[in-house]
């Protein structure tokens, strides 16, 4: 059986992109029956020795978090992919490499991604709290629903306003590497090389002995930590040199828009088809000006080519966004799934299933429907380029934008 292969994450700063801005990008590839929802969670203060629910494990909590909004399979507690209200924004990926995968329950790559942003203002912030986190409390855990084992190491891209990391790990070991401008892209394989902006302080010495570096040769990450089971680097070194070539294609041209078309892209594997795919997508406008607020957009539904990415601004007042959450099943879910569903429950949310209904369902009568969707993503993307160029928002006239372009995309399957 072949396996399991998931997500690229893209980043493109000045000057590959238009405007003086930072475009950050992300596919989510997972199972194909997985839902995939929105959600909004407020930023909150707690009292001290409070403690948090993970998805399996419990761990501190802050004395506050950020507001975050938040793209996740939704029976777990993490995230994929997220957002929160100071511009940061966090995707993560699968890796293989030497280093064992231990068995045992700690923090997903997915918890991680949600603790970066509700506890950090900027990208290094949420660098900081990962690789805290790592160090405190480990990486592990099933990352299905279902009783098939799948369990990884995990990568990061990270942006904010100003810069982006990569972070690649291997169990408790990692490297960090920071982006200043240009383009990158991150998918299943380790991508760090020579360039290291910040380390493990044990990661060198452990790789020497176990073998993998003489100690004397220049280091490099990827090639000392990677191992190269053709079975786990062909597909994601494929996609990774497929990623780099799209971003490369409109370099100094890149948008929001151009982010959709490179999620979107099918021979390239980056919208991916079958028993994985991509179930849900993420495209952010980060612009460098302060006075011009971030603006992210989601699918929610499968197939970014057959979906409308839908924007969000964070907003003073911003409601749960209803239609886009999925339905709760027992006390301990989706916190902490102990024991696991006999039978795993109907986890779709509204618009999964409206669209699943007309768009994932039916082969006929689609082009026009498809067409009218397109045009109402360009219209929302107008949108937003009006509100940036505001500079100054009205936020009461934003807490609905998320919603009421839900219920546009609703209508349109009716």
């Amino acid at each position: 059986m072949e396996p399991p292969r998931s997500c690229d994450t893209f980043v493109a700063l000045p000057p590959a992109t238009v405007g003086n801005r930072i475009i950050f990008g992300k596919n989510s590839d997972r199972p194909s029956d997985e839902v995939q929802e929105i959600v909004y969670f407020p930023g909150r203060s707690y009292e001290p020795g409070e403690k948090l629910e993970c998805t399996y494990i419990e761990i501190e909590q802050a004395e506050k978090t950020h507001s975050v909004v938040l793209s996740r399979p939704s029976w777990l507690w993490g995230a994929e992919m997220g957002a929160n209200e100071f511009g940061v924004c966090i995707g993560n990926e699968a890796v293989w490499g030497k280093e064992e995968i231990d068995d045992k329950e700690a923090l997903l790559g997915m918890d991680l991604v949600r603790l970066g942003l509700e506890r950090a203002e900027t990208a290094e912030g949420a660098l900081d709290v990962i690789i805290g986190l790592l160090g405190k409390y480990g990486q592990g855990g099933n990352c299905m629903e279902s009783p098939m084992s799948f369990t990884y190491h995990n990568s990061f891209l990270i942006a904010d306003r100003k810069e982006a990391w990569i972070l690649e790990t291997a169990g408790e070991y990692w490297a960090a590497e920071k982006v200043d401008e240009g383009m990158k892209n991150i998918s299943n394989n380790l991508s760090i090389t020579t360039k290291i902006d910040r380390e493990h302080p044990a990661m060198r010495e452990y790789a020497r002995t176990k073998g993998w570096w003489d100690g004397k040769k220049e280091f490099n990450f990827a090639a000392v930590y990677s191992y190269f089971n053709p079975s786990r680097s062909s597909s994601s070194g494929d996609r990774f040199c497929e990623g780099y070539k799209l971003l490369r294609k409109h370099k100094g041209n890149i948008t929001a828009a151009t982010m959709m078309e490179i999620l979107s892209d099918k021979p390239s594997g980056i919208n991916m088809e079958g028993g994985f795919m991509t179930t849900g997508s993420m495209v952010s406008i980060l612009p460098q000006d302060p006075n011009q607020p971030c603006c992210h957009f989601f699918t929610g539904t499968p197939d970014p080519a057959r979906s409308i990415f839908k924007p969000f601004i964070f907003v003073p007042q911003i409601g749960p966004l209803v239609k886009t959450a999925s339905p709760v099943f027992g006390a301990e879910d989706p916190v902490k799934l102990k024991p696991r569903f006999k039978t795993k429950p109907d986890r779709r949310h509204e618009l999964h299933k409206k669209h699943e209904d007309v768009i994932m369902s039916r082969e006929t009568a689609q082009n026009e429907l498809l067409t009218k969707m397109k045009n109402l993503e360009k219209k929302q993307l107008e949108e937003v380029e009006r509100i940036l160029k505001g500079g100054a928002i009205d936020g009461s006239g934003l807490t609905m934008l998320f919603v009421n372009c839900v219920e546009e995309e609703l209508n349109l399957y009716e």
